[in-house]
């Protein structure tokens, strides 16, 4: 079978012309990966009863049929064996437009983020420019249908397994199903639209997509202006440096920084220097000095990996987080709640030290316990509690903590507490409620396998702090009671009406009655419905974890 010259050229120019605008006909990858060509996936286990085939008609489809290898999955050779072999990707006329699509839109990968490397369209161009004998069409078509689905899984779900990058992150995003690809090449009333819908539906994901090539273009026009660094510029100086700075503010994005002139450090321009500190989750007071100048100085290219990264994130994530949601941005330090598309409230936390990393999972709200015990973690009672109770019996006393051993409470004072290690420590310790307790006064429960809930605390003076990660892994909000308010208005509309639980200090357990979903997740970048860009310092060195896995094993996981 032979293609028209036609057709063969129109695929070609589709091609280069899409790897030409990043750069990718003579040279490698920009952004991320710089990887080579596209590993072949892993072949998948059998896990059902080999389906009856039809038989094939045509040279075409026994050489299909001859081509079919374990590197091609379970569920394509279903298809394909369903269908007597018959080829989708070309008829006698020559390539289908809906090859074309899928080429052209490998090719136009890096769009989301993606390596056109990693699925080599001009390699299938230049396969079916050569193709002739059914053997070497047979191999194009399987070819196409191998990068069709790896791209359509990239794009839809992720290019890595985020549990295999991380155990911190217990997110199984849903791949797609290879033989429901195929058959809508074959059956979709308007293939383009499909492949466009294969990418996340979420407006966070598309202004995200718009904003890295925003700042793509701005890369090409040479990047930003450094700042340079020196003394703390405060309101009021003069400083050669200002010039540099309004530059630089200018360049991304904060306008308000064009109206500035001359070498003061004046209002205008603190007021511009605010904005970015606020994008960039630093105390927005205006001063700048050894943190703002480095998060000035950070080179473009670097802030356009974070947002490739975190666009994968977000292939990770489902469209529809729920009508009524708790969503809660580690990297960020902040909780909203979310309802029919609108964000109804917003809070600073304290999520947990580097240390003690808060996981990323997705749960449901399940009760609110006013007045709670706090259970105190075996880790903690042993690491924290114990050496002090071996140096002092009565460390307890006034922290209202009481011990108990097999279901009954026994005296700190009476236990031989250096008998006891990490190893052999038979105790359970229990803080009462109260003012003092560690949990504060309110709990919002989601049980899952981390133990990690929301909850109030003692300690408020760590929510004015920009950088807010103290705790042992659980997160904890400012005004918990505001948040009450917000998740449980359903049950009561009364003002003040969960205070006043509070205040009977009796340990109140109530359930919200209506679903609540409550997301925590870890974004570095994304970009406001009102256009702002925000960045995040990543602090638990996930986007560096992330990229490492991107660059080693772009595929491993399919």
């Amino acid at each position: 079978m032979r293609e028209t010259n036609i057709g063969k050229r129109r695929l070609r120019q589709i091609v280069i012309a899409a790897l030409a605008t990043i750069g990718l006909v003579a040279g490698s990858a920009p952004g991320l990966a710089q990887s080579g060509p596209a590993p072949t996936p892993k072949p998948q286990a059998t896990s059902v009863p080999a389906p009856t085939f039809l038989e094939p008609q045509t040279p075409i489809a026994h050489a299909l049929q001859a081509a079919l290898s374990p590197d091609v999955s379970e569920r394509a050779i279903r298809f394909y064996g369903e269908r007597a072999f018959a080829p989708i990707w070309f008829t006698e006329k020559g390539i289908t437009e809906n090859a074309h699509l899928v080429v052209a839109a490998m090719a136009a990968a890096n769009d989301h983020a993606l390596n056109p490397d990693n699925y080599g369209p001009l390699r299938l161009v230049d396969q079916a420019a050569a193709a002739q004998s059914p053997e070497e069409w047979a191999a194009f078509e399987l070819e196409l249908t191998k990068q069709y689905v790896r791209y359509a899984t990239h794009l839809s779900s992720g290019r890595v397994q985020p549990n295999k990058v991380n155990k911190a992150l217990n997110l199984f995003p849903d791949r797609p199903d290879p033989e429901m690809l195929l058959e809508q090449a074959v059956d979709a009333v308007d293939f383009s639209t499909f492949l466009e819908a294969l990418a996340p539906r979420s407006d966070n994901y598309a202004r995200l997509k718009r904003r890295l090539a925003q700042y793509r273009e701005k890369a090409a026009a040479g990047g930003f202006t450094a700042v340079p660094e020196g003394e703390v510029l405060k309101p009021g100086m003069s400083d050669p440096r200002v010039a540099a700075l309004r530059q630089r503010l200018v360049e991304e994005d904060i306008q308000i920084a064009a109206d500035h002139s001359g070498e003061t450090y004046d209002d205008g321009l603190v007021e511009a220097v605010k904005i970015f500190q606020n994008l960039h989750g630093l105390a927005d007071d205006g001063v700048i000095g050894k943190e703002t100048f480095a998060r000035l100085n950070i080179p473009l290219q670097e802030k356009l990996i974070q947002m490739e990264l975190n666009m994968e994130r977000r292939r990770w994530m489902r469209d529809d987080l729920g009508s009524f949601y708790v969503f809660v941005n580690l990297a960020d330090q902040e909780l909203k709640v979310v309802k029919e598309g609108k964000t109804i409230h917003t809070a600073p936390v304290v999520v947990g030290k580097p240390y003690h990393a808060t996981p990323v999972f997705s749960d449901q709200l399940d009760y609110v316990e006013i007045n709670p015990f706090w259970n105190v973690p075996y880790s903690i009672a042993t690491a924290e509690y114990l050496p002090k109770l071996k140096k002092n019996a009565g460390a307890l006393s006034g922290k209202n903590i009481r011990v108990f051993q097999d279901g009954n409470e026994v005296a700190a004072t009476q236990i031989a507490w250096n008998n006891y290690s990490r190893g052999n420590f038979p105790f359970r310790l229990r803080q009462d409620p109260g003012n003092s307790n560690a949990l504060g006064r309110i709990k919002f429960m989601f049980p899952n396998k981390f133990n990690i809930y929301i909850h109030d605390t003692p300690s408020k003076s760590l929510f004015s702090r920009a950088e807010r990660a103290f705790s042992h892994g659980c997160i904890r909000v400012s005004d918990p009671f505001a948040l009450a308010d917000v998740l449980l208005s359903h049950k009561s509309a009364s003002p003040g009406h969960w205070e006043n639980i509070r205040d009977t200090d009796k340990r109140t357990i109530v359930k919200p009655g209506i679903p609540i979903e409550v997301h925590l997740t870890y974004l570095t970048a994304w970009m406001n419905k009102d256009g702002a860009t925000h960045f995040r310092k990543d602090i638990y060195g996930r986007d560096e974890k992330l990229l490492d896995a991107l660059r080693k094993a772009m595929t491993e996981n399919l």
